[in-house]
């Protein structure tokens, strides 16, 4: 089966539309959560996600406090501010769709969690402890996450104490190790200082990773921000993938 991974849309419909053309045919679609957050277009993204193919979809930190399940005060202010105006932007439909995701999907070679198996909504994968850490917590030979919005993939073997982190290359196709955590980057919003969306195609029998990057329009979606008045800060960091 050939699995289209997305994560961390954050309401970016341009960037996801690109991504759709990009990735040609795929057999379903695992979505890595926070659909929304940030951008202007939470709606019409978890529209667009919610019709695709053979959908497993889960939930991510700021999906989770537009529904007022995380606190809006642990972020930080300009993602406060963000969550502040996607649950004024929310319609019924949206929230219910947010309301059903499930924190974590556990496939039979694959976990999917947003942030890690060990807290599947909030914790950070950034470095190799807290990777390593984490490894005990899923009992497939894959876990993929998002949250980070960086592309990585850390592995570990058993003779190893401390796992592997490598950065794979865009538009280059790698067989996953035994035993890997893996992150697709994300869509909507880059911070790897590339701003192109990111977004893999995952070969499940094979154990193909195809990690690739695809330009969209980033001025078109900056204008929808501003009109909506979205901080600047998000604004700005979309052209800089930062």
């Amino acid at each position: 089966m050939r699995a289209l991974v997305i994560s961390d849309i954050h309401a970016n419909l341009t960037a996801l539309d690109a991504v759709l053309e990009a990735a040609g045919s795929f057999d379903a679609v695992w979505c890595l959560g926070d659909l929304v957050g940030y951008g202007p277009d939470p709606n019409e993204c978890i529209a667009r996600v919610r019709e695709l193919p053979n959908l497993l979809c889960i939930i991510g930190n700021h999906d989770a406090a537009a529904l007022d399940q995380i606190d809006a005060d642990t972020f930080n202010p300009e993602a406060r501010s963000a969550i502040r105006w996607t649950q004024k932007s929310l319609n019924q439909s949206s929230r219910s769709f947010l309301q059903g995701l499930p924190e974590k999907i556990q496939l039979e070679r694959v976990t999917l969690a947003h942030g890690s198996p060990r807290h599947p909504v909030w914790e950070y994968l950034l470095d190799t402890r807290t990777a390593t850490l984490n490894f005990e917590y899923f009992e497939t030979p894959i876990c993929i996450v998002g949250h980070t919005h960086l592309p990585v993939i850390y592995s570990l073997l058993n003779s190893n104490h401390l796992a592997r982190l490598s950065i794979p290359e865009p538009n280059q196709v790698i067989t996953l190790p035994e035993h890997a955590i893996v992150n697709p980057g994300s869509v909507g919003q880059p911070r790897d200082r590339d701003p192109r969306a990111a977004f893999a195609l995952y070969d499940t029998e094979e154990n193909l990773w195809d990690y690739r990057r695809v330009v969209y329009d980033v001025l078109s979606v900056q204008e929808r921000m501003i009109q909506a008045g979205l901080p600047e800060r998000h604004i700005q960091r979309l052209a800089a993938g930062w």
